[in-house]
């Protein structure tokens, strides 16, 4: 194993990689703000359904507040070329003090005539999600040793879903004791937090060079340089691919609850035992890719993916649990694998606009995927639906796996 300095100035010779990622100022900060703000998005993401059904007892006027959050994720070329035309610090910085300044006007919203400003409050903070999703994917590629990439994603992953166990309770208790506006106080301040932790990170950021082309063309750049890329491009259409799966998975949820024999409450200890096996998935990645490479990597995840989906067909709570747990471990190794190859294979004037057309290309087919399984499960059965479904997942890790052009195998130093 190599000897690196940290941006401490601390020897990382004989420490584990999840270690000397910790012991990685830069790398430490980024982490404690993910901690931070995904613990107020969260909170948030649960607590504005509840809002809007609390106000107005419908079900569809509460799914929209998912359709606010995850709507600008479609503009992520145009959004992510911001991210290429600034420097990345400042511009992550604002992405947090935006959201922080509008949410108090959600005191306002206390009858259904007021909704309006809550979706367009949620709205912009999606659109402010996918720049700071650019602009942090861009800074860290240059703030982090990329050898530590794959170990950083990892972690990232472990923070959102460690947040998603325990923020959602949080979120509901607040809720609960001081209503949405208690809850818009509490995101707003983990803004600010996320703000000052992003401010203190150490980094030489280079003045963006001057534009020479307009700005449909300055988009277009990332997208071009996606799909003409031998190794990024299969890795990100199998991300969407699965991310479609998994949305028409996650929309047979309770169905599968209903054949236990469970209530409807059921779904949350599922939903733990998936949020467990992410976690533990994080901390692995990164020796994974080191191991095996992105593309293998992220196939096995897939397959594993698939396999977990098709068994839970199975009216056995034994089974569900195993198979919540293997979706957890499996479903983020593609993802892990993308933005990880992503980062470390586009050149850093382009990285902002093709990490967020990667974005779109990975997370927009999961919209449609909830909605197809909305469709599906209402018409076609379980013991059906699971397996077949499965069967598309396991195509598209047999896909991956075989695109032996796509990425080199890494070498012992890499891997160490």
């Amino acid at each position: 194993m190599t000897e690196r300095t940290t941006h401490t100035g601390k020897s990382t010779r004989g420490s584990w990689p999840v270690v000397r990622v910790l012991r990685d100022r830069n790398a430490g900060l980024y982490l404690a703000g993910v901690v931070v703000s995904g613990f107020g998005s969260s909170a948030l993401g649960l607590a504005a359904g509840v809002w809007v059904k609390d106000l107005t007892a419908s079900d569809g006027l509460a799914a929209l507040c998912l359709l606010a959050l995850w709507a600008p994720t479609v503009a992520g070329p145009a959004l992510g070329a911001v991210a290429d035309r600034v420097r990345r610090k400042p511009l992550l910085i604002a992405a947090n003090l935006l959201p922080a300044g509008l949410l108090p006007t959600l005191f306002a919203v206390d009858s259904p005539g007021a909704l309006w400003l809550l979706f367009a409050v949620l709205f912009v903070y999606g659109v402010a999600g996918v720049v700071q999703d650019a602009a942090e994917s861009a800074l860290v590629a240059t703030a982090v040793d990329p050898r530590l990439l794959g170990d950083f994603n990892g972690l990232r992953m472990t923070a959102n879903e460690g947040m998603k166990l325990v923020a959602p309770l949080a979120g509901a208790g607040l809720y609960a004791a001081y209503g949405g506006p208690g809850v818009a106080a509490l995101d707003a301040a983990t803004f600010v937090l996320a703000a000052g932790l992003y401010a203190a990170l150490r980094v030489r950021e280079a003045p963006p060079r001057r534009p020479t082309a307009t700005w449909r063309r300055r988009t277009a750049e990332g997208a071009r340089y996606l799909w003409g890329h031998p190794g990024l491009r299969p890795l990100v259409l199998a991300g969407g691919a699965t991310m479609l799966c998994a949305g028409v998975g996650g929309a047979t949820l309770y169905a599968v609850v209903d054949a236990l024999g469970r209530s409807p409450a059921y779904a949350g200890v599922l939903y733990a035992v998936q949020g467990a096996g992410s976690v533990v998935a994080g901390v692995l990645s990164g020796p994974a890719l080191r191991r095996l490479g992105a593309r293998r990597y992220g196939a096995a995840g897939v397959a594993l993916f698939g396999v977990a989906v098709a068994v839970r067909a199975v009216p056995s709570d034994a089974v569900a649990w195993a198979s919540g747990a293997a979706v957890g471990l499996g479903l983020p190794a593609v993802l892990i694998a993308a933005l990880t190859a992503v980062q470390r294979g586009t050149p850093g004037p382009l990285l902002g606009r093709v990490s967020a057309t990667a974005g779109t290309l990975v997370f927009a087919p999961n919209v449609l995927g909830l909605a197809a399984g909305a469709l599906l499960v209402e018409t076609v059965a379980l013991p059906l639906l699971l397996p077949s479904l499965g069967a598309v997942l396991l195509a598209t890790a047999v896909a991956l796996g075989r695109r032996r052009d796509a990425e080199a195998v890494p070498t012992r130093a890499e891997r160490l």
